[in-house]
């Protein structure tokens, strides 16, 4: 009897314990989903708020240019007949001219080896799944050392140290040529941007690489970078342009390339066409001149009548294909630095608005349609499977980098060879390294947290829409944010 008892109370403790482990986990479950369902409503409502504040002005957008506007203020320099401009909010516009190179003989000195930059490891965000399918990827040939000291007056450099590849990493160069409108008919790649995949995070990276950037090409020769492309085509390089341009960044900055995709002016403006425009934040105001094969955005205004000189202000516009030309190539009172900053928040452009109209989804069906417009060899096989990456990518796991002035670079001018005299800038291998370890890695944790809160941006100016302007230099930091509307006080 006394052992029937104790079986019984041990089966009783057993009840018990089981019931009160099933609410608890229960009630666990029932808190996280309240929990997830409140987070989605927040991240939902931010969107909506967003979007909402966007429609309801953008009809607004091309309306407000004249008094957005900053007043002008004649520069007390008189150049012949036209008369110079500036405006507050204009670009610094950096000096073209050569920094003295030390040395007796006039020449630039060797560039010293390149050592593996010692670069502390970025930490891996907590959600990062490592068990994804590796994408095959071309097969690519080292370059060899370069067998010549000094090329057009120039030092050449050594080749550059490779850079480490933690993730599965697929590497695309963007390239946007100027051809059509050229007298010599010359194929420049003035646009080039290194677009990179990574498949294990999901997320992507975009570098610009300054058409002025002066490097060694396995031929071998000295030249400028966006006359690359041109030279491997002209010369029957094996694998053609992109072959001889996958050899001169793996020879100069120690990356591979893995596919390219090449458009000229008019297939960039159908690309914008076709999604229905894209709206674009302008944070600086642009002066310039009409530009053959693009349109001033109609948000510009004329500030210099005789010399037809136009400025686009700061403010959030819808550019047409034509308009968006404009605002990509214009150097007037920038530098081609703050062009390929200006070329990246394009391509985000594009991509939100394709997102958004559905166009990207269905991408594999207008596949025929652009290779048309776009000459690239990139294979469908891979445009189907990175097409869930770039369905989910979460703005926080987009990072744009670029090259600064006199830091990743030295500005130069060679004293021989076709380029003699010329305004280029030579690559400074340290800084870059590091430049190009990190363009390697995922955001950071810290990074995702950032974004994982969300800030309200008001407009306490009295300039319409800069609330929308500011929001997106923010969320294109990494720092989740959207337009709020005039603040309740401008004080």
């Amino acid at each position: 009897m006394v052992a029937e008892s104790n079986t019984n109370q041990r089966a009783a403790r057993r009840w018990t314990l089981g019931n009160i482990l099933f609410w608890l986990v229960a009630t666990l479950l029932l808190l996280g989903i309240v929990w997830s369902s409140v987070q989605v409503v927040q991240a939902f409502w931010g969107q909506y708020s967003q979007q909402n504040e966007t429609s309801a002005r953008a009809e607004n957008y091309q309306q407000t240019a004249t008094s957005i506007a900053p007043p002008a203020v004649e520069s007390g320099y008189d150049n012949g007949d036209v008369r110079l401009v500036q405006f507050a909010t204009n670009t610094p516009n950096s000096s073209e001219l050569p920094t003295s190179t030390p040395g007796s003989s006039g020449l630039a000195t060797n560039t010293p080896a390149v050592a593996a930059t010692s670069v502390p490891a970025t930490p891996i965000p907590e959600d990062v799944n490592r068990e994804t399918t590796p994408i095959p990827l071309p097969t690519f040939f080292a370059v060899q050392d370069a067998s010549v000291q000094q090329i057009a007056g120039t030092a050449v450099p050594p080749r550059a140290a490779v850079i480490p590849r933690d993730y599965e990493l697929v590497n695309i160069l963007l390239m946007g040529s100027d051809g059509e409108i050229t007298a010599d008919n010359t194929l420049r790649t003035d646009t080039m941007i290194i677009v990179s995949i990574n498949t294990e995070v999901g997320s992507v990276s975009m570098l610009t690489l300054p058409r002025d950037l002066f490097v060694y090409v396995p031929t071998p020769t000295m030249v400028r970078l966006n006359t690359v492309y041109g030279i491997g085509e002209s010369f029957g390089w094996s694998g053609g342009g992109f072959g001889l341009m996958r050899e001169t960044i793996f020879y100069n900055f120690g990356i591979q390339l893995h596919y390219y995709a090449l458009v000229n002016l008019s297939g960039l403006e159908q690309i914008v066409d076709a999604v229905g425009g894209v709206d674009v934040a302008v944070d600086c105001a642009y002066r310039d001149f009409a530009l053959v094969g693009a349109e001033v955005p109609d948000a510009a205004v004329v500030t210099d009548e005789e010399a037809l000189e136009y400025t686009l202000p700061v403010g959030y516009y819808h550019f047409s294909g034509a308009e968006a030309l404009w605002y990509a190539r214009t150097r007037g009172n920038s530098d081609d630095f703050d062009r390929g900053r200006r070329q990246e928040r394009l391509l985000r452009a594009i991509y939100r608005a394709a997102l958004d109209t559905g166009q990207l989804a269905n991408l594999p069906t207008l596949w025929s349609e652009l290779t048309q417009v776009v000459q690239t060899d990139v294979p469908l096989d891979l445009v189907l499977g990175l097409l869930p990456v770039a369905l989910n990518l979460d703005t926080s796991r987009i990072r744009t980098f670029g090259l600064i002035r006199t830091y990743h670079t030295t500005p130069w001018q060679p004293t021989e060879g076709s380029f003699a005299g010329q305004f280029v800038q030579l690559p400074n291998a340290d800084p870059l390294a590091e430049l190009f370890f990190d363009f390697y890695q995922p955001p950071t944790q810290s990074r995702l947290e950032m974004a994982g809160a969300t800030v309200a941006v008001y407009n306490g100016t009295q300039n319409e829409n800069w609330d929308l302007v500011a929001s997106e230099r923010l969320r294109e930091a990494g720092i989740n944010s959207y337009a709020a509307g005039s603040a309740p006080s401008q004080d």
